[in-house]
């Protein structure tokens, strides 16, 4: 059995989940993601390293940071994630440059009741303003437990080729262009790309893609303008993509932004 429920409101997402067989494929989300797992373990790897998260574990993502992820045995697994735009955090905590999280998970009782307070109100449409300030009480309780939050910037080399990918997730991905700009050559590129990302450049285009498609279909309602103008062969193609970052086909998640 699988269910994931998603709803958005002004820059954050939240997601309710539970499945038992369902494996989510490497990906990252351009967000950054907070999560409580609330039956189950949580099962994946970030950064190379196999991570658990039990039950009541408060499961931390850096925008752009790749995952996977799946229950850890037949028991299935719950959880609530909320994915939150990087302006939007670093607006409520004031600070102007990307910051990360040290500690993939933690098991923090406030923390947690903040993350659950939010995303529930959010799933139930709750007022705007509520959510923000619930919002607001999460990202300071955040920077008051002083997780480590240390500053995460790319190589210059590797934030070009993130921006000649994004230009042009419409195209076919030509790697040969990327490694001319950048004077490297094909295997040299791949290996410094999946060194410090933890994806291929071409996983990474498809993580973008999808991405893209998502926005467009939540701006326009249009599910075959995110098929058009994100270069997919045809509906199918977008769904299969879709469903292994999100768990939902694109087509269920139009659904679910006309709601």
């Amino acid at each position: 059995m699988q269910q994931f429920t998603y709803k958005k409101m002004d820059g954050i997402t939240a997601l309710k989940a539970s499945f038992t067989d369902f494996k989510y494929k490497k990906h990252a989300h351009q967000e950054y993601a907070f999560g409580v797992t609330l039956k189950g373990i949580q099962h994946y790897h970030l950064d190379g390293c196999l991570q658990l998260s039990h039950q009541n574990g408060v499961m931390l993502f850096n925008p752009e940071q790749v995952h996977d992820g799946m229950a850890y045995n037949r028991e299935g697994l719950e959880y609530v994630m909320l994915y939150v735009e990087p302006s939007l955090f670093l607006e409520a905590i004031q600070k102007r440059e990307i910051i990360s999280f040290d500690k993939p998970i933690i098991y923090n009782n406030s923390i947690k009741n903040h993350i659950l307070k939010l995303s529930q109100a959010i799933l139930t449409e709750e007022n705007s303003a509520l959510c923000h300030e619930l919002f607001l009480h999460l990202s300071d309780g955040l920077v008051e437990q002083d997780f480590s939050l240390t500053m995460k910037m790319d190589s210059m080399m590797i934030k070009k080729a993130k921006e000649i990918i994004h230009s042009h997730v419409e195209n076919i991905l030509k790697i040969e262009d990327i490694c001319q700009e950048l004077q490297l050559t094909t295997f040299q590129f791949i290996r410094l790309f999946k060194k410090h990302t933890g994806i291929t450049p071409y996983q990474y285009f498809l993580n973008c893609k999808v991405e893209r498609a998502k926005s467009i279909i939540e701006q326009t309602g249009d599910i075959y303008a995110g098929v058009a103008q994100c270069g997919f062969v045809d509906l199918p193609h977008l769904n299969k993509h879709f469903k292994s970052i999100f768990g939902i086909t694109a087509f269920e998640y139009l659904s679910i932004v006309k709601n």
